[in-house]
């Protein structure tokens, strides 16, 4: 990849960040998990007692690694779908170069199943076959029901990345800014689980817009999924502390 080309992947990737909303569902899910993944590693060393220099260590190991695992997951799945969407399309021309009656029939079974009739059926039928881009369009929406996805597997994945670096360094930020702000300790571990508690209640509430559920019970899914890996961690933490340091 050439490094205009790579500038320009990395521009358009920055203008669907600020602007584009279908990119809203990335950001969700990457930043539940970047949040709930670092602070889980947080919780965990703050069970054991660490130093804070090994929860900046882990931390940052985590957010780094796992964003990137995320990331490269979310790419190949969206390229696996297009991959797939690509495949059927290039059958459905197929079947049109070679089995025309067929496929005309079938198209009009489609309209007729929606409740065209006669004259004006045949004029639906008509027009669709006219156009072998418009008919094979039609079939993949209508006899497929497979649409092609216009966010790319590139965008999809930077988007995730962002959002999960963006998000999951919150429950860190009390601990990189410790020794600048001459922060207690003791207090280090409840500012980080205040601070992530907001982000998720942040993201539990975009969720509730990209599964168009009740803002109310997004943010609680998400906060009571969060606290409870954190949870888990927490004590996780404390035992093996307790019984190997």
């Amino acid at each position: 990849m050439s490094g205009k080309v790579l500038e320009k992947k990395l521009h358009d990737s920055g203008r669907f960040w600020v602007f584009n909303k279908e990119y809203i569902s990335e950001f969700v899910y990457g930043g539940i998990d970047g949040a709930i993944t670092t602070f889980a590693v947080v919780a965990g060393a703050a069970g054991a007692g660490a130093e804070i220099y090994w929860v900046l260590i882990f931390g940052f190991a985590n957010l780094i690694a796992d964003g990137f695992s995320m990331s490269v997951g979310n790419f190949l799945s969206v390229q696996a779908e297009r991959d797939n969407y690509e495949k059927h399309k290039a059958i459905e021309y197929w079947e049109i170069d070679n089995l025309r009656e067929k496929e005309v029939q079938e198209i009009r079974e489609i309209y007729e199943a929606k409740g065209f009739k006669g004259d004006l059926l045949e004029q639906v039928v008509e027009v669709i076959t006219a156009d072998k881009d418009v008919w094979v369009d039609t079939m993949m929406k209508e006899e497929l029901e497979m649409a092609k996805d216009d966010k790319t597997a590139f965008s999809t994945a930077v988007a995730t990345f962002i959002s999960f670096n963006v998000v999951g360094i919150i429950p860190l930020l009390s601990y990189v800014l410790a020794g600048a702000f001459d922060i207690n300790e003791s207090y280090l571990f409840s500012i980080s689980c205040g601070a992530t508690a907001v982000a998720l209640m942040v993201v539990g509430y975009l969720k509730s817009i990209v599964t168009q559920k009740k803002w109310l019970r997004g943010v609680i899914e998400t906060l009571l999924l969060g606290g409870f890996a954190a949870f888990l961690a927490y004590f996780v933490g404390e035992w093996l502390a307790k019984y190997f340091l």
